[in-house]
Parts: structure tokens; sequence; C-alpha cells
């Protein structure tokens, strides 16, 4: 009997119900995105779900495709609760035209949960369920075995599928179903000779943890959709050890799309739909409830005696745990460790400069190269207040904007608008301009820079011309080192995660929060840290740190004078 849902049946908000309730435990990502989605299905705008079409690519799968290994192999796909809300997720929701609000849909999930599959029945439904005249579906990945699998499982399920057969021809190199609607799936490579002129309709890209170098070939993949009305790029994979390629950059933008989901002046990409399964926590690894928070499919497709085994292993063998934890629970693992969680440096907290009336402030400076982002903030603080109070200006080059917009998928342009960014003429950063804004503080918002902490190694004519304009004592070097930076680092880690440093709720500031990482040595000091991904910023954040360095050194004069 073929399987067929009722108009009635909504996967996402079934699935959403069972996290709310707690009858299905699933890290914070995986909340805030179902709850989003839920709201989303709830409201009329642009996109609005659609049933027929969540539940037809469902009922694709249920009635099409099978498992193609394994004991049960042969036998018709069943899909679990979690599976169905994806899928109806990702192609639920569309436009007046009938256009997919999803183009690109990112699923981190620890091994063994059956992402594999997922693609497949995803790549197949592109190919032939979807509408599409002429569809060109890619599975992609930088080696050409890589690539093969999720194309070699999707080739399994049509040959166990009388159904599928009738439409798509399995040959050598790739799917084809030209004589039903002229579309073809086939693996693809970073060394093939067939980049050039793609126009693709679906791509799947899988362990993208392993990539190396590997933007340049999502690049070029998401060029190739600019033809289709509504492209699909799926991307699954676990962590991995490989830092600073495509996989971080794409769980960054995961991060950032799902801590602006309700968050004015956060992040927004409504094309993007992020699922990220893992632990909340590192030192969840050994408690048993929170696997599944990585592993949703633990006690059904994953065995969980299995996982329980591991981890057992791992406990008396801890040279296991980094590839354990990573593996299977989705922690990234990197020569650097994240500073603060989100939720420790997450503050929206707001304030009124002109209601506090502070009389006196401190300043720092982190002044950039030409590519990055340059940096001025003012502290202070005001009597019978435990707060510190943070103002902040950015500046970025206005020759490189729209390119580093485009390369670096960093909303730029809206934080100029809303007056968190500006831009200096030409292709580099005049450091006047940092020198004027503080003028500008001063002179609008009357607060007086007491001290203005700086990098000992910043341009002599920037330390010469702020002190020209506020003084010789006013300009305090800062020397970058753990020696200067650690104490300070971890008071200013404190005092963030304690609300206690308020700063507007800024986009930029946040952003840069949680870009930082720390370098640590064997005793414990440390310093912040980027790593080696382009499109990371901490500029931010040193310019807070120079400022609050400052302040520990000044704070008893400086509080006599608030």
């Amino acid at each position: 009997m073929a399987v067929r849902y009722p108009l009635t049946y909504n996967p996402v908000l079934e699935y959403w119900n069972e996290i709310e309730s707690g009858r299905v435990m699933v890290c914070r990502k995986i909340y805030q995105w179902y709850k989003y989605l839920a709201m989303m299905i709830n409201s009329q705008g642009e996109y609005f779900y659609s049933v027929k079409r969540a539940n037809h690519v469902i009922e694709f799968a249920e009635n099409f495709c099978r498992i193609s290994k394994g004991a049960n192999a042969g036998k018709v796909i069943r899909l679990e609760l979690w599976e169905k809300a994806l899928l109806a997720a990702v192609f639920g929701f569309i436009d007046i035209n009938g256009n997919r609000m999803c183009r690109e849909a990112v699923l981190i999930v620890g091994k063994k949960n059956g992402k594999s599959l997922i693609a497949s029945i995803v790549g197949l439904y592109l190919l032939i369920g979807d509408g599409e005249p002429g569809p060109e579906i890619y599975a992609v990945a930088t080696k050409r075995d890589q690539a093969k699998i999720i194309w070699t499982e999707a080739k399994r399920m049509v040959r166990k599928s009388p159904v599928l057969l009738r439409r798509i021809k399995p040959l050598v190199a790739e799917l084809s179903s030209e004589f039903y609607n002229d579309g073809t799936f086939k693996p693809l490579a970073s060394d093939s000779d067939t980049l050039d002129g793609l126009n693709v309709h679906g791509a799947l890209m899988d362990e993208i943890h392993q990539w190396k170098n590997g933007r340049a070939l999502f690049d070029i993949i998401a060029d190739g959709t600019s033809a289709r009305d509504q492209p699909l790029v799926l991307i699954t994979s676990t962590a991995g050890t490989v830092r600073e390629d495509i996989y971080d950059q794409k769980y960054d933008e995961a991060e950032r799309v799902i801590n602006g989901l309700f968050d004015e002046n956060g992040y927004h990409d409504i094309h993007f739909f992020p699922f990220i399964y893992e632990l909340d926590k590192r030192k969840e690894w050994t408690v048993e409830p929170c696997w599944i928070k990585a592993n949703p499919g633990l006690g059904t497709i994953k065995k969980l005696e299995t996982l329980r085994a591991k981890v057992e292993k791992a406990k008396g063998n801890p040279s296991s745990v980094k590839n354990l934890v990573c593996k299977e629970f989705n922690i990234r693992e990197t020569s650097t460790e994240s500073w603060l969680t989100f939720e420790q440096l997450d503050n929206r907290s707001l304030f009124d400069v002109k209601k506090l009336k502070p009389r006196y402030g401190i300043g720092g400076a982190d002044l950039s190269s030409n590519v990055d982002l340059t940096n001025g903030t003012i502290i202070f603080m005001v009597p019978g207040d435990s707060n510190i109070y943070v103002l902040q200006m950015y500046w970025l080059p206005e020759d490189l904007l729209e390119k580093k917009i485009k390369e670096d998928k960093i909303p730029y342009d809206k934080w100029i608008e809303q007056g968190w960014v500006r831009t200096c003429p030409g292709n580099k950063i005049h450091y006047r301009y940092v020198k004027e804004w503080f003028e500008e503080v001063q002179n609008e918002s009357d607060i007086y820079l007491f001290k203005c902490g700086y990098d000992s190694w910043s341009a002599s004519y920037f330390v010469e011309d702020m002190t020209n304009t506020f003084g010789k004592p006013v300009m305090e070097p800062v020397i970058q080192g753990k020696k200067t930076l650690s104490g300070p680092m971890k008071s200013l880690g404190a005092d963030l995660a304690k609300k206690r440093i308020i700063y507007n709720n800024n986009p930029v500031l946040k952003w840069c929060l949680a870009n930082t990482s720390v370098d640590e040595d064997r005793n414990g000091n440390i310093q912040p840290a980027k790593g080696n991904l382009g499109t990371r910023r901490i500029d931010g954040t040193a310019g807070l740190l120079d400022a609050y360095v400052t302040l520990e050194r000044n704070l008893e004069e400086y509080m006599t004078l608030i």
C-alpha cells in the first residue's frame, strides 16, 4: 500500500512539540532552529509552509526509496521523525510562485546516523521528483572517492526500486533520467576537468570536514546554481580536525544564522537552513542522556550499545577522547579552544549614554592591516553601578567593501546602515578617522578620555595624533602577549559571563567575541587568537581588551574621577 500523509500532517510541528515538551532532548542550536521554523509556519510572509510540498518528498522517500545494504537491504525506507522534519522544512517552505525558500541546508550530525541516506534521497528527489526540467545533480567532494559515496548509495537505491528503475538508468559514471526529464546525477570532484559550465539544480556535499582548500570548490558549485529558480545545496558532515577551512566557514555561518534568529540586529539569511546536532558542552560526552543531542538516530539507526562501549573505552584511554568527541558528538577539535560560549558572551541589555551621563572613559584601539577591521573602543563606569559600559566603532576600506561582503558572507553593509561600521575612502584605513571618532564621542556624549590603551606596535603617527589631541598622559601602550593580557582577559571573560559588560547588543562586537579563541601556554596563561580563517575577525575583542587592561591598571584613580 502506498504511503500517503493527510494534509493535517506536519512533522516540523510534531518534532517541535516533542522538543518543547522535553520528550526529545536536543542541543541549543536545534532547539532554536525548530522554534523558529514553528514560528514561520504559524506566521504569514513572503514564504509560507506548503503541506503538500513538504509531504511530497517524504512520500517519495517512503514509497520509492529502499535501503541499499545491511540486514534490511531492499526494504522500503521508513523515516524517523527528525528525518521527516528536516526534509519537510527544506522542501516545504515556498513562495507564491512555488519556489523553495531553502537554497542551502547544512546537516551536522554524529556518524552512523544515516546522513548519507538522507542525502541520497534528496539527490534522487531533485533528479525526478522536483518538477525541474533538465536537472543537473552532483555529489561533490574534493576527492572522487569521497564524491562517489552518496552517489553510490543513490545508485544502489535505484537498482533496488522497480519504480525508480523505470525513470532512472544507472550507468557507470552517472544516473540518467534523460528519457524522463533530461536529468543527470553524477559524482564530481575538484580534480575533475568538467567543473566549468555547470548548471546545478542540486549539489550534495559530503563530509566537508575532510576538505582541504575547499572554498574554491564550494564557490564553483554555488556559482553554478545561479541560472536555476530553486537550486539546493545540501551539506552533510560530522565534525573534524581540519581547521580553518570550508567546514569552519559553513559552521560559523550556521552559528551566526541561529544566533540571529530572534535578534533584529543579528545575522540573517532566510535561504540558509542549519541543522546542527551536537553536544552543548564537551564534558557531556560522559553523560549518556546527552548523547542523543548529537545522535538523533541513537537507539534506532545507530546502536546505543556500540556507542556506550566506545565511551567506556575512551574513559580509560585519554588519547582516544579527541577522536570520539569529534566524530560521535560533533565537538570541533582544534589546537585552540573557544574562549567563551555564546551564552556567556551574549548580552542584549541596552543603555542610553545621555541618561547615564558618564564623565570619563577609557579608550582602546586595534589598528588593522588593509584587509582587517579597525576598531575604536571606549569603556566607562558610572557611580553606584558595577557595570562596565562599552561604546565601539569599526572601519573598513570602502574599495574592499563589496568584495568582503561577497567573499566573507558577513553583513558589513547592514552594519554600516545601522551605524556600527564606517568606511574609509580608498583601499586602506586612515587612522585619523579613529582619532576623530574619539573626538566625536567627547563632543557629542561629553565623555572625556582619561586613558587610552593601544597596541605598542601601533602606527606612530596615530599615537602622535592622539597625543596632540588628548594629551600625552592619556596614551598608554599595551604590550601584546600573555604576560600582559592573560590576567585581564580572564577577568574580562568572567565579567562578560556575569553580564557585567554591557555593549548595547552590538552585533559586530558579539561576532568578534564569538570568533575569539585562546592561545594557552603550559602554565595556563592566555591571549586572544583567531586561527587562520580569513573571514574571522577579533578586532573588537582586541580593542575592548586593550581598554580593559588600561582600566585595571588605573582603576583606583579612575574611580575617584567618576
